[in-house]
């Protein structure tokens, strides 16, 4: 009896050690980041790094303005997209679909999830851009630099999105209660009138929670929006114009200008933005997520 006390014992402390473990690599990233970007803060200030536009690190200027701009259009309208469209789809899989489609799709949006980004950024690169630059533009009057452009990574990005706001909203619509469907429709309300009144209103949270994880899975997207999306530093005017997200600048140029003072300490300070954004999403998804599932039980 001693010896299978003991067993679990030492079970249980290397399963904690192990849970510690992975919980503190997140804080030795951020120290990290932070301690390598803490020479280019001793002598800029973070408001003329994060608002300025002038980037020439040759000159010693370093303004992320453009790419935290570029950042958030590509992945605004990746959501913007995104969301609609996953939704749909969400409601049909959790309240129309039968069993055997519902089990036919669900691997096939299970390996959206799973392919490489770069497959993706090929793809656009092969497919969205072209049409972009030959049709879209074209019929819209619109100017664009060879398809490369905010659309083209809003586009890619939508698509590699769409694996998570579904999964999580179909999941989030099967929590509500089947009593209060069923009340819904005994008084007389349609199928679409019981989810639109009902259902929605009661996962609402549990949505907008899935949608924000969404925003920041597409936030750090790397590699397919650097093959689409002109990277220009510049601030975009329109869904037609290049762009230029963070990601991709330190994907790009890291290694590269190493020998530039500050360089890559401002490189690590980009890194670290993107890691603090990314935090402040994830926490603010689950708070909600937590929320509902109290009100659930």
């Amino acid at each position: 009896m001693n010896s299978r006390k003991l067993k679990d014992k030492i079970s249980s402390r290397l399963m904690l050690s192990a849970t510690v473990f992975a919980c503190l690599l997140f804080f030795v990233m951020l120290l990290g980041l932070f301690g390598k970007a803490s020479p280019i803060l001793s002598v800029v200030p973070i408001d003329d790094l994060l608002f300025s536009k002038d980037w020439s690190p040759m000159a010693g200027k370093f303004g992320f303005y453009p790419f935290i701009v570029g950042t958030f259009w590509v992945t605004g309208l990746a959501v913007i997209i995104a969301v609609p469209i996953s939704l749909l789809s969400s409601i049909y899989l959790s309240e129309y679909a039968g069993n055997r489609l519902r089990e036919t799709v669900k691997p096939l949006i299970d390996l959206l999830a799973g392919i490489p980004s770069v497959v993706y950024g090929l793809w656009g690169v092969l497919v969205v851009v072209p049409f972009i630059k030959n049709t879209l533009a074209p019929i819209l009057g619109a100017e664009t630099i060879g398809g490369y452009s905010v659309l083209a990574g809003g586009i890619v990005l939508s698509i590699m999105v769409f694996p998570v706001i579904i999964s999580i909203t179909t999941e989030v619509l099967k929590t509500v209660s089947t009593d209060l469907r069923e009340v819904s429709l005994s008084v007389g309300a349609t199928q679409w009138q019981t989810i639109k009144y009902v259902v929605l209103r009661k996962s609402s949270p549990g949505i907008f929670a899935a949608i924000v994880l969404g925003f920041s899975r597409a936030f750090g997207e790397t590699m397919a929006v650097l093959m689409v999306v002109g990277n220009v530093a510049k601030i975009p005017s329109s869904v037609f114009d290049p762009a230029y997200p963070m990601p991709a600048l330190i994907a790009n140029t890291y290694g590269e200008m190493m020998s530039l003072p500050f360089y890559d300490s401002v490189i690590m300070l980009a890194a670290l933005f993107l890691l603090l954004v990314v935090l402040i999403f994830n926490v603010l998804a689950r708070m909600v997520l937590v929320k509902m599932e109290r009100s659930v039980v």
